[in-house]
């Protein structure tokens, strides 16, 4: 169905006039005969921002969730048990490494750890919903970034680079497989009560084309019309919004060819049309009330519930790339007090369980690529209170880029695996380190892209996820 309507001056057209403006179309009939259909559609897709693209290999992943713990969670206390933190409780450390902040003796985990599946992946009680699922679990517990510091953090691990402006991970995926509907966003960021810290700079597209760049969406609000704002047009039906827009889009065409196609112009342009498609799609996915009870209630009635099921809905109409934030600003970030995890916890984990069992009913686990973690994880040293701040409390942990644990499932990754190692008290990587860059290159690779030649020219250079230095995937991570 066309949404554009008919445009008279198209019915009185000279036969010189009717030939120059077929010029696109007898060619794409000519190049139909000479590639076939199927390649003819690729190359039309490729004049498609959002058309569905060929990687460089055959992908096991179609789509991607990312989970993200904003704020830094504890690997000691999550996925990455250390008994010996038990025997040094209260006592000095002997490799304690600097970070942002004075750490001082040891501090054990406060929650329990158990075995869960045929693997035996010890998992903290705080996650026992997820653990179920530990035979789909590919756990990397030698995770290393480059700073213990949240803003470059964030952006090392969302954009590839903790100093410049570079694009998202979510608009690299998208760019480069495009999407499966174009009446929704390729790339959702999904976060309540506000923004994560470093707010829009997370799903930034930087340089790539502004329509690749991520949609926010703060999932406090309940009703798809104020989750969505915006999304009914009470004053126009569709085809007269259709008439404006094409009257809108020729003038804002004709003023974006006399400025070089700049980019943030054709991004508001872009988001035009996009918000007009919308209306027919959003308002239906975004409608959580359609489900089932005892599926709603499987989620949560909480925020990341909520959010989470609404990217279940988003990811099987289509959507490329979700990320889903645990709240505004830093929510994992305790310096004060560590038994905050199980709060934070406790909001996600039934969440996580229930969209992987979900995903696995509706036959969508193997080729959905899910990431848990967050920008680092934390210190296994307390955090020495100073004035003014940590309430004086002695509980909680700093910041630490030295070894922190990231999970995979489905997407073409290997279930019941636990990769790398961090010290006998959790503090660095020990044993087959991996590199925020490392997982990106390998993340892309399940994604069907070798990471060294999904490039894009931009200022003379041609930039990429993964940097500049030499990077290599993570073989072993993968089915």
């Amino acid at each position: 169905m066309s949404h554009h309507a008919p445009n008279l001056e198209h019915h009185f057209l000279t036969r010189r006039q009717l030939l120059s403006r077929l010029g696109m179309g007898l060619g794409t009939m000519a190049l139909g005969d000479l590639m076939g259909a199927g390649k003819a559609e690729a190359a039309l897709n490729a004049t498609n921002p959002f058309g569905v693209r060929q990687s460089h290999f055959k992908p096991t992943a179609k789509r991607v969730i990312h989970f993200f713990m904003n704020g830094g969670p504890s690997q000691v206390d999550t996925f990455d048990p250390k008994p010996m933190l038990d025997k040094y409780d209260g006592k000095a450390l002997p490799n304690i490494l600097k970070t942002e902040r004075p750490t001082g003796a040891g501090m054990k985990s406060p929650f329990k750890f158990e075995k869960y599946g045929q693997c035996g992946l010890e998992v903290s009680e705080i996650f026992s919903r997820t653990a179920q699922f530990a035979d789909d679990l590919c756990v990397i517990r030698s995770m290393q970034a480059d700073v213990p510091n949240h803003e470059p953090s964030l952006g090392l691990m969302n954009t590839g680079d903790g100093r410049l402006q570079r694009p998202s991970f979510g608009s690299w995926v998208t760019y480069g497989l495009g999407s499966e509907n174009e009446n929704l966003p390729g790339y959702i960021s999904m976060c309540p009560k506000g923004m994560p810290t470093r707010r829009t700079k997370n799903w930034q597209s930087a340089f790539l084309p502004s329509i690749y760049q991520g949609t926010y969406i703060n999932t406090e609000n309940t009703e798809v019309d104020k989750l969505v704002e915006f999304i009914k047009n009470t004053s126009l039906d569709m085809k007269q919004q259709r008439r404006q827009l094409d009257l809108l889009y020729e003038m804002n065409h004709n003023h974006l060819i006399q400025r070089d196609k700049d980019q943030q112009l054709d991004a508001r342009i872009q988001s035009y049309e996009l918000a007009y498609r919308m209306q027919m799609e959003a308002t239906d996915a975004f409608d959580i009330s359609k489900e089932p009870e005892h599926i709603r209630k499987a989620y949560g009635e909480n925020n990341f519930g909520r959010q989470t099921l609404i990217a279940r809905r988003l990811l099987e109409r289509g959507v490329r790339f979700i990320q889903l934030w645990t709240g505004a600003g830093q929510p994992w970030d305790s310096h004060d007090e560590i038994l905050d995890h199980a709060r934070l916890a406790k909001d996600v984990d039934g969440a996580i369980a229930a969209f992987m069992a979900d995903m696995k009913q509706r036959g969508l686990f193997d080729d959905t690529l899910m990431i848990w973690g967050g920008e680092f994880g934390r210190t296994p040293a307390v955090e020495l209170p100073t004035p003014g701040a940590n309430a004086g409390k002695q509980r909680g942990r700093d910041h630490n880029h030295y070894g922190f644990t990231n999970w995979l499932a489905g997407g073409g990754v290997k279930g019941g695996y636990t990769h790398g190692a961090t010290d006998e008290f959790g503090f660095a990587a020990v044993e087959k380190p991996v590199h925020v860059h490392e997982l990106h290159a390998t993340l892309l690779r399940a994604l069907g892209f070798d990471h060294s030649k999904f490039t894009f020219k931009y200022a003379g250079l041609d930039f990429r996820l993964t940097g500049v230095e030499d990077c290599k995937i993570v073989p072993e991570l993968l089915a």
